[in-house]
């Protein structure tokens, strides 16, 4: 099949195709189907509670550096 032999609705259809295909590929989740574990949940949830109480702070870049001694 050459494209200068399709017709302007079969052309369309090819790209509209192509592009479905494109972002199922690049939208895909990778992680799809797998189980996190239950210690990964609570360790996450036990991030946001202690964050959202100030237990916790996020850092920035410059803190973080500084605290490793990196810079």
């Amino acid at each position: 099949m050459q494209v200068k032999n399709l017709t302007v609705d079969e052309l369309r259809v090819l790209i509209r195709e192509t592009v479905e295909e494109v972002l199922l590929d690049v939208l895909a989740d990778p992680d799809e189907g797998q189980v996190v574990r239950p210690e990964v949940i609570e360790g996450l949830l036990a991030q946001r509670a202690a964050r959202e109480s100030g237990e916790s702070v996020l850092l920035s870049s410059e803190d973080v550096v500084r605290r490793l001694g990196l810079g």
